[in-house]
């Protein structure tokens, strides 16, 4: 049996533990959140280590993506070098793959004319696959890096303006203490601020991206509107229900009444492979994805919605 851990500086409060078979090998899957305590992260890590088969890093990228750059965030590096047997990853290598092939899928069974949409991406830096391909089909995009990472109510519109600011900011920025950027420990449980992006949540048809950039500003009606995300629990379903939603897409496959990050996700994929971890390519995930019949998770939210073919 093969055992893939999620450490995480997010809450514990979103700690779960699955089992599940993949391509006929059996996985346990788990995710330990450390409250936000880094030196907590390092040590469980360290005493896993060469005692299961993958790691995610979870609650923290270890790089940010623009269009032709990628940007190594510093204070995840002590993380990452915990591990000295086990591979680590931080889910970077499967949102540029998986999220593609998401949005592709969409596009083409025909459950969603991104064209005809308006989208709020939390984080196009930490999506740069989703980002880009949502921006092929046309959608109007408003990107929320300045606002999420910076508290600067700012959206830009394209993925250009985003690699300009890009690279004024990002050689400085991700040297940043990463809690600055991110909520982690029990600021993922704090009570959200819609005023703040109202009026582009009110506006948009589809948030897209991290869930806990979403539910951070989260308002108090979203009627109609499609949530494309991961890393949702049970309780998150109801709250999205609750407050009118129309659709939740996850990226990542639910197990056990959770879809777990990204980092997870990849950790299995490169369990799976047949080569050495750091030799694998886009092409390769692309691969083992097929061969486990991915499709992303949707969930009608109505049960009105659910007679419509398309959105």
């Amino acid at each position: 049996m093969k055992k893939v851990v999620s450490v995480s500086l997010g809450s514990s409060s979103r700690n779960h533990k699955a089992e599940t078979e993949i391509l006929g090998e059996k996985f346990i899957i788990e995710r330990i959140g450390t409250d936000g305590d880094r030196k907590k992260a390092i040590e469980i890590i360290k005493e896993l280590d060469g005692k299961v088969d993958a790691f995610g890093m979870g609650g923290i990228d270890l790089y940010l993506f623009s269009r032709n750059k990628k940007y190594l965030l510093s204070s995840a590096l002590p993380i990452k070098k915990a591990a000295q047997k086990t591979p680590i990853v931080d889910g970077s290598g499967l949102k540029n793959t998986l999220e593609r092939m998401v949005i592709d899928y969409l596009t083409q069974e025909k459950i969603i004319d991104f064209k005809n949409k308006s989208i709020m991406i939390t984080s196009a830096l930490d999506r740069f696959g989703m980002a880009e391909s949502l921006e092929s089909t046309g959608a109007e995009i408003f990107y929320g890096d300045v606002f999420y990472a910076l508290g600067i109510p700012y959206f830009l519109k394209s993925l250009d303006d985003l690699d300009k600011v890009a690279k004024v900011l990002l050689p400085v920025v991700r040297h940043f203490p990463f809690e600055l950027l991110y909520p982690t420990g029990n600021k993922q449980d704090k009570e959200n601020k819609p005023h703040k992006v109202k009026k582009i949540f009110e506006q948009v048809d589809i948030l897209a991206g991290d869930f806990l950039y979403i539910q951070k500003n989260l308002p108090q009606n979203l009627d109609n509107k499609i949530i494309i995300t991961n890393t949702t629990t049970e309780k998150n379903l109801k709250q999205l229900k609750a407050l009118g939603a129309k659709m939740l897409i996850t990226t990542t496959p639910e197990y056990q009444g959770r879809s777990f990050g990204t980092n997870v996700m990849e950790g299995v994929l490169i369990s799976l492979a047949n080569k050495p971890w750091e030799e694998l390519t886009p092409r390769d995930y692309r691969e083992i994805l097929k061969q486990m019949n991915f499709t992303p998770r949707i969930v009608w939210l109505n049960e009105e919605d659910k007679r419509v073919q398309s959105v």
